[in-house]
């Protein structure tokens, strides 16, 4: 058996470590989604999210040189680590009760077709920065790229009594000191 020493073409399918971590990651969401069934799936790409979420806001706040960040550093933050991941992340408003984000191109790609439980991983990421950040937040996927729909709209709820509290969503508490 030889080894190959030279890249083959693949034609118009492309091969790099983008394409396969993301193909990588469909996959083990899949798979977990035909084994364990949509909301178990999602509840374990949930943990991988939080952990991904606390890595991400303690990056922020050494960048930014804060112990907190506001809301509207809050906001920001969510555009710009989805920007950094090739999301096109938008904000529709921002007041004291809610964040809410459109998206235009989901970081996963066409990869995220099909497979909702991927979209934990956003609702934790930014659920986990609102609480830590602001005491409270609670997601509502509104609509997602992943179900069909052309564009994202996320909403972060930012406190319990809000308008926000009778909605589908899921609830996220900042971490006691």
């Amino acid at each position: 058996m030889t080894a190959c020493n030279k890249s083959v073409s693949l034609g118009s399918d492309t091969l790099d470590r983008d394409v396969f971590m993301r193909t990588l990651i469909r996959e083990l969401s899949g798979t977990l989604e035909n084994v364990v069934g949509l909301e178990e799936a999602s509840g374990y790409i949930s943990v991988v999210g939080l952990a991904i979420g606390q890595n991400i806001n303690q990056s922020y706040k050494r960048a930014l040189l804060v112990d907190r960040l506001d809301r509207a550093q809050v906001a920001d933050v969510l555009v710009d680590l989805k920007r950094r991941i090739a999301g096109d992340f938008y904000i529709i408003e921002e007041s004291e009760e809610r964040i809410v984000l459109g998206n235009r191109a989901c970081p996963f790609g066409d990869k995220v077709i099909g497979r909702a439980s991927m979209c934990m991983m956003t609702s934790n990421v930014f659920g986990s920065l609102a609480a830590e950040n602001l005491g409270y937040g609670k997601v509502q996927l509104q609509r997602t790229i992943a179900q069909g729909d052309k564009e994202c709209r996320i909403v972060i709820y930012l406190t319990k009594d809000s308008v926000g509290r009778d909605v589908d969503g899921r609830e996220y508490f900042q971490t006691p000191s």
